[in-house]
């Protein structure tokens, strides 16, 4: 193949590193995304990176944020990457763009428009001309604000990211797939290089090997793992025969971990999500996490060193402290390259597996000693080279051996050093140490206590002033004098947690919203067919249940709230898993009303569920009564093994053999007079089933259903053998459909108007005290006063508690997110049980929906706290 090259610009990568305008450098970036932020909090976000010595932010530019419904774009408000991209130059930072098409991220479809999967023939993240006809309207509008802004002429963009991720997902052509993103950000004038991320560390996966696309590496191991540096090592050699640096373009937080990976060879190191955020409104993803169908939160945080609200926690010091270390390396550390240590490394603690070290440039070596014990664990010893040096628990040290000390104004060599060199000048050596630090220069083995906050230590050997920091002192250190006096900046005050208030008093509106009627159907439509994209919407129909005892609900996403004669079942939320749902309470002729929110698109691809694909659409699905239950686990033939002819005849799974885990297929001829469902019960590992010999498709223990039309089919069943699995058993239900169906449509925009509407002086809105009190089904709109409240920097958390309700919060004209209370699936992110209020946004509506469950939907507090994390 031939090699990815950076095209002619201010930034170049070669083996060596990271150069910016000829200067080498290791980059330590934070993702900052502009969408999970007000605008208003920008500007002091990207200076909280910029203090926390990280140099650089990474950005999503998520398409479906931008294009709102086909054709109609949007760059305003906070929707300005314009605006976010020169404040980011203003501030002093470099940016790192990644404008898709796909980014995952956690957010809805993984920005990939919802009405993208209304075209059949359209297949997402692949070389297909539908697909790239509609990124090129993207690209279109999007690459040309990066073009201007790019480093050095006229902005901070130092690379631009294609696609996202690649590995994971079953793209077909993959070098056809980057190549057309390639040409297209060529074409409109990036200069910058071209960067495509593995998830999982298959380089060609992620950029299709095409030229002039840079790989780079996301990695989130086990922070605890002792074999985190072997495997990013062979990553840097890798890389480096291609005479490229290792990109950590995501990782994770934790800084301990972070200097391991500097130690083991990044160039750039790009931690996901160090200052977290919001998901506003509809915005949030469905995806796998773990257990498919998982919900991601209003609240976006993963524990990174900034909060949601943009509060400081310990890892930022910890960030402080990393860019010290490598500031005062500077271009010897840049230039270094991947290897082991030189010297012998041993302890008496939890350490790597095999430690890294860097060669630095002009001699020497860093070394990582992380002792992976936890805070509350004794410190260590590690033996280096035959010192006995102290390491402190729940840390990584960044030891230096045999640099020579001539650019820091003397002449002798340190031989040792067993902690953070956090500034180097004039003869004087600055350290960051919470336990005793070793220093061994020549013949000259140093002992220095470990310094108390407030007290440094000072010891003066060969003419060299070493200087030892408490770690608070030394994220906070302005100069060391050539005596070893040192001047440090005040201290920032502690945040002062202010009490929650708990509001009883709230009006309520008389009426709802109002829902735009979207016509009669045959069959329920998918929302986006109905121009819902985000938002919810309701089906209504009547029909006959005489002699039904259940219903059959196949490919509803994301939440159905199902009402069958007036009996309002528990919400679903299979996320297009068929759902059998008893009606024997209900008979004759009854109304059902459906009403449909989306949570989110899938922002990966789950083949275990059908609304967890990529692209899939959201609705109703379709809707059947079941008209009988036939077993068919019985008379199926065997094909596999030593299996002859004739084939023998067992039950489904009930061929015995000792080949466990090779495949059996069993096929037996099924009728039904009208469409059906075949249901395998007992489905453990997937399992392969096709119809009439046509394509196999993969049936999963999430959801193992196959429907068939009216008539007879032939059904293969392949499966591994496994004795020891349990029983499968198969059932056909015969189904006839629920047809005539109207809609009526809610979309994010309507809903939001109308929470918009809030005049105290309305007669139709009357004061009400909590708790509230609601049915099944039942939805009540409040607005909360807020203007008698202290103002917050931070804003206000707002948290409601209750019984099997849905709570959706409005404020200065937007929405905030979504809670839901009680009885639900599980979610990821931040603290999923509240609401955030910015600091300045005005008013508070809430729409509450009452649901079925095991408790009466109550609204019982609703409590505005002053967060300080």
């Amino acid at each position: 193949m031939s090699r990815p090259t950076a095209l002619s610009s201010g930034v170049e990568l070669d083996a060596r590193g990271i150069r910016i305008e000829g200067t080498e450098r290791v980059v330590l970036c934070a993702s900052l995304f502009y969408f999970r932020l007000p605008r208003e909090q920008w500007r002091a976000r990207l200076e909280q990176v910029r203090d926390s010595g990280y140099t650089c932010v990474d950005v999503y530019l998520p398409w479906n944020f931008h294009e709102l419904a086909p054709g109609r774009w949007s760059f305003e408000g906070r929707r300005d990457i314009a605006a976010f991209l020169d404040l980011a130059q203003e501030t002093g930072l470099y940016v790192i763009a990644r404008p898709g098409p796909y980014i995952c991220s956690e957010w809805d479809g993984g920005a990939l428009p919802a009405w993208l999967g209304l075209d059949p023939d359209l297949r997402v993240r692949q070389h297909e001309p539908r697909f790239l006809a509609q990124v090129t309207a993207w690209f279109d509008q999007v690459l040309p604000l990066l073009a201007e802004r790019q480093y050095p002429a006229n902005g901070p963009v130092i690379m631009v990211q294609l696609e996202n991720e690649l590995d994971f997902f079953d793209c077909e052509d993959r070098a056809g797939y980057l190549t057309a993103l390639r040409d297209q950000a060529l074409s409109h004038g990036i200069t910058v290089p071209l960067i495509a991320c593995s998830g999982q560390g298959d380089i060609e996966g992620a950029t299709g090997d095409v030229p002039e696309v840079i790989p780079a590496c996301n990695f989130y191991p086990d922070d605890d793992s002792p074999d985190i540096e072997p495997e990013v090592r062979r990553y840097a050699q890798v890389l480096a025969e291609r005479d490229l640096p290792l990109l950590i373009t995501e990782t994770n937080r934790r800084h301990r971990t972070l200097r391991r990976l500097l130690a083991s060879g990044a160039s750039l190191i790009a931690p996901y999500l160090q200052s977290s955020g919001w998901n506003f409104g509809y915005t949030p993803s469905t995806g796998n996490w773990g257990d498919p169908g998982n919900f991601m939160s209003h609240g976006y945080d993963f524990g990174g060193y900034v909060s949601s609200i943009g509060a400081e926690r310990p890892e930022y010091a910890q960030a402080q402290l990393l860019a010290r270390v490598i500031d005062t390396l500077g271009s010897r550390l840049a230039l270094a390259g991947s290897s082991v240590p030189r010297v012998p490394v041993t302890a008496d603690f939890p350490t790597s597996s095999s430690p890294s070290a860097r060669d630095l440039d002009g001699g020497g070596q860093l070394i990582a000693v992380p002792h992976l014990g936890t805070a509350a664990t004794a410190p260590g010893t590690a033996v280096v080279n035959g010192v006995p040096v102290a390491v402190a628990a729940d840390s990584c040290p960044l030891m230096l051996t045999d640099v020579p000390l001539r650019p820091w104004g003397h002449g002798g060599t340190l031989t040792l050093a067993s902690a953070d060199l956090v500034a180097a000048a004039d003869g004087v050596l600055t350290f960051s140490s919470e336990v005793p630090l070793t220093v061994v220069l020549g013949g000259n083995r140093v002992e220095i206590p470990a310094p108390a906050v407030g007290v440094p230590e000072r010891v003066t050997v060969e003419g060299l002033t070493l200087v030892a920091l408490a770690p608070g002192d030394a994220v906070r250190l302005r100069a060391t004098e050539r005596d070893g006096t040192v001047r440090l900046a005040d201290a920032s005050p502690l945040p002062s947690a202010a009490p929650s208030v708990e509001v009883r008093d709230v009006r309520r509106r008389a009426a709802g919203a109002h829902e735009e009627p979207a016509g009669a159907h045959e069959l329920p439509p998918a929302l986006e067919a109905l121009g819902v994209y985000r938002g919810r919407g309701t089906y209504r129909t009547t029909f006959d249940l005489a002699g039904v005892d259940e219903l059959l609900l196949v490919g509803a996403a994301d939440i159905v709230d199902l009402s069958v004669g007036g009996r309002v079942h528990p919400a679903i939320a299979g996320f297009g898993a068929a759902q059998r749902i008893d009606v024997r309470e209900v008979g004759g002729r009854v109304g059902v009303e459906a009403v449909v929110e989306i949570w989110g698109h899938a922002n990966f691809d789950d083949a275990r569920l059908p609304a967890l694909r990529l692209g899939a659409l959201r609705g109703l699905g379709s809707l059947w009564t079941v008209r009988g239950v036939t077993d068919v686990s019985a008379l199926w033939t065997v094909h596999g093994h030593w299996a002859g002819l004739p084939a023998p005849v067992r039950g489904l799974g009930g061929w015995s053999s000792t080949r466990v885990g090779i495949p059996v297929t069993y096929r037996r001829e099924i009728r039904s007079a009208t469409a059906s469902a075949l249901h395998l019960r007992g489905v453990v590992e997937p399992v392969r089933v096709s119809v009439d010999d046509g394509e196999p498709r993969t049936v999963h223990r999430e959801d193992p259903w196959v429907l068939l039309p009216a008539g007879t089919h032939r059904v293969s069943v392949t499966l591994p053998h496994h004795p020891s699995g349990g029983g499968l058993r198969a059932e056909l239900l015969g189904l006839e459909p629920v047809t005539g169906w109207t809609c009526a449509v809610q979309n994010d925009d309507v809903l939001t108007r109308f929470a918009a509407e809030a005049d105290p002086a309305d007669p139709e809105r009357y004061d009400i005290r909590l708790p509230l009190a609601l049915e099944p089904g039942e939805e009540a709109w409040l607005d909360v006063d807020l203007s008698h409240l202290p103002p917050s920097d931070k804003g206000f958390a707002v948290r409601p508690t209750g019984t099997q309700i849905r709570v959706t919060g409005w404020a200065a004209g937007e929405c905030l997110g979504r809670i839901w209370a009680d009885g639900r699936p599980a979610f990821s992110g931040g603290d999923s049980n509240i609401l955030w209020i910015p600091p300045g946004w005005s008013g508070l509506t809430l729409l509450v929906r009452g649901t079925a469950g095991p408790g009466n939907p109550e609204l019982r507090t609703l409590r505005l706290e002053y967060p300080d994390d």
